[in-house]
């Protein structure tokens, strides 16, 4: 026999025609459910900044975004993803043949060795789409994992909307899981029939079909269950495409869009317009109704965000899922307060672990700080916020101080510290407001300006020239303010002469690199660079040898803006290795680092956790004194050392760990305190 197969076996001419007009109102359907989510998006202000197809292609072909901190959802989701390619690919196959080449040229290809290959080929990612789908159920029904539920994390009802998501989950696996099921069963029974020896290449079918015979199902009972099914099967798989554009499928065409229309900057770089901020629904770009749309409801974000984890009324799924439900209300509807809380707003930290961890490329970071800007501009703020964006248009820094006192610091070293407005220098630092007001912060400060010189670099600051960089100042939601300070700091370095501009502040450092350029400053992002990167390059350089390792057992916590941000994960490991310490990593490190709650303008804000909450600092704290023997919590931040000099002492925990920053410990090493 030659092996191939009859596509209607057993159908007449009614039968077939039935099924046709039901494939054509499928496909009606789908299409206008696509047209309506098209025309949606095309209405809205245009997104800024290129589509980007190749991202899109190799994050989706290679699951590395789904995979991340999650390889068993990743593998499961890649045999699903791939499984149904394949076999949706082999019915547009099959329809070409008998829908296009054979009624026009007569010619059949679907047959022979062809056929053969084609159906090994379909069995084995049919397979593997049954083993993910299987997986994902299990996870659901029997995990119980958290995230994957739809507890909201503030006091607002349950919407209707939300109550169906939890059906709307189960009733797109269960779907796929009955087509995946009943094609097997399908092959199974057409294999049943007369056992064909070619069928031994569907090994799947070809197993279960012999199966069945041996249970007497066979011959035109097998042929009588099968012409049942078929149609079963097929409804089922008409009225899935059907449902695409209009249930969680969606995600099959929103979420690779999404991917492909995410800011390559996201985060780090924060749109200028619209300086208001968003208010309505029609304030949004077509990238962000894109982002609505494709929020897959995973939770990943909801896990991972330090306000939520902390006891504040933030879950980053939750806020998409709740400006989505908003779409029936209206283009005019105002989002805060009607959509969401301003506490849920002001809760974020802008610290990027949501949208690090999306697997379909959310931005949710940005769309907060939008929402935020029209806080801003109707006033409505929280009263210490308010009263630091007053200090830091009065006096340039956010502690409110005179700008005389900015390099107070430095009048008590024995070191020379330039004026780099005045003399040209190698290297401008910009210190920084909490590097240089606070007091906890100015020894870290004057340990830098004495590692400095001590490894012959040509260094000077900006005395009271240099205000507050306004990295959270923008995060918070105060743009207008931010390009003041932004212009005004530009300016002043714009007429100095360097090399490369220094900061330990990875806030500044941020902004600086990656903000200000787009503002006009005259440098590129190669020229800013953060302190434990200089201080390794002159540990590599020789210009500061280590005389006395510390040899201590130390932990490293990774900031947002440092880490996250900018992607400096190794150059301060690398650090502490030189100085002689013994690095114990906590669980949560690198991109996965818990924010220490300073992000955003928290800093500045009361705190709104719920009573008994624990802090993300403290619960930082907490994770490190777990860890066996480690005497040091190190950090590479001026707002870490305030936030967690502070948490320890909370916590409970100020007599097991210490803190300790990064240029502490580098001058210990290399200019050990004289012996007595």
């Amino acid at each position: 026999m030659t092996a191939t197969r009859t596509t209607f076996a057993g159908f007449g001419g009614l039968e077939k025609g039935i099924w046709y007009a039901l494939t054509f109102l499928s496909t009606a359907v789908f299409l206008v459910g696509f047209v309506r989510l098209v025309r949606r998006y095309r209405v809205r202000r245009a997104t800024a900044g290129p589509v980007d197809v190749r991202r899109m292609l190799v994050v989706v072909l290679t699951h590395s975004w789904i995979r991340r901190r999650d390889g068993v959802a990743g593998l499961a989701h890649a045999g699903v993803f791939y499984g149904f390619l394949v076999l949706l690919a082999g019915t547009t196959i099959l329809a070409i043949q008998d829908d296009v080449l054979k009624p026009t040229t007569g010619w059949e290809f679907w047959r022979g060795s062809f056929y053969e290959g084609y159906s090994l080929f379909l069995d084995v990612f049919g397979a593997a789409m049954l083993i993910g789908l299987v997986v994902f159920a299990l996870r659901r029904f029997q995990g119980r994992i958290a995230r994957l539920d739809y507890a909201r994390r503030d006091d607002r009802p349950v919407s209707a909307k939300r109550a169906r998501y939890q059906l709307d989950d189960w009733v797109f696996l269960w779907s796929l899981l009955y087509l995946g099921l009943t094609g097997f069963l399908l092959e199974s029974l057409r294999i049943a029939v007369n056992r064909p020896s070619f069928e031994v290449w569907s090994p799947v079918g070809w197993v279960i079909g012999n199966g069945l015979r041996s249970l007497g199902v066979d011959g035109s009972s097998a042929d009588a269950a099968r012409a049942g099914l078929w149609w079963s099967h097929g409804l089922v798989a008409l009225a899935f495409v059907a449902a695409i554009p209009f249930t969680k499928a969606m995600h099959m065409l929103t979420g690779p869009a999404g991917v492909a229309l995410r800011s390559p900057t996201v985060g780090r770089e924060l749109v200028a317009e619209p300086e208001t901020g968003y208010a309505t629904l029609a304030d949004l770009t077509t990238h962000h109704l894109v982002d609505l749309d494709a929020c897959t409801k995973c939770g990943k974000c909801h896990e991972a965000c330090p306000a939520g984890i902390g006891g504040m009324p933030l879950s980053p799924r939750d806020l998409i899922l709740d400006l989505r439900e908003a779409s029936s209300l209206g283009v005019t509807t105002a989002l805060v307060p009607d959509v969401i809380a301003p506490e849920t707003l002001w809760s974020c930290m802008q610290c990027m672990a949501c949208v690090d961890i999306c697997p379909v490329g959310i931005e949710h970071v940005p769309v907060i700080n939008l929402l935020r800007r029209g806080l801003v501009e109707r006033g409505e703020l929280d009263e210490q916020l308010q009263g630091t964006f007053e200090a830091v248009f009065t006096s340039g820094n956010s502690f409110g101080e005179a700008k005389r006192k900015r390099a107070r610091w430095a009048k008590e070293l024995a070191v020379e510290v330039r004026d780099a407005r005045a003399e040209a220098v190698d290297v401008l630092w910009f210190v920084g407001d909490y590097a240089s007001f606070d007091p906890r912060n100015q020894r870290n400060t004057a340990a830098l300006a004495q590692l400095l010189t001590h490894a012959g670099v040509s260094f000077g600051i900006l005395f009271e020239a240099e205000k507050t960089a306004g990295n959270d100042v923008r995060r918070a939601g105060e743009e207008g303010l931010f390009r003041s300070l932004a212009e005004e700091n530009i300016a002043t370095i714009a007429g100095c002469d360097y090399q490369r501009i220094l900061t330990s502040d990875p806030h500044s450092f941020n902004t600086l690199r990656n903000e200000y350029p787009g503002l006009g400053a005259p440098w590129t992002a190669d020229q800013v660079v953060h302190h434990s990167v200089l201080l390794l390059e002159l540990l590599d350089a020789g210009a500061l040898a280590v005389k006395a390792p510390l040899d201590r057992r130390v932990t490293y916590h990774d900031p947002c803006t440092l880490g996250r941000y900018n992607g400096i994960f190794e150059q301060p490991r690398e650090v502490l290795a030189r100085v002689g310490l013994d690095l114990v990593e906590m669980p949560r490190n690198r991109d996965n680092s818990l924010c220490c709650g300073a992000g955003g303008g928290r800093i500045w804000m009361k705190d709104t956790a719920r009573p008994g909450s624990r802090r993300p600092s403290e619960q930082r704290i907490d994770e490190a004194v777990a860890l066996d023997g480690v005497d040091w919590f190190v950090v590479a931040c001026p707002k870490d050392v305030t936030m967690y000099e502070d948490a320890i002492k909370t916590s409970g925990h100020g007599e097991r760990i210490e803190l300790r920053e990064l240029s502490e410990l580098v001058l210990a090493a290399v200019q050990p305190p004289p012996t007595s």
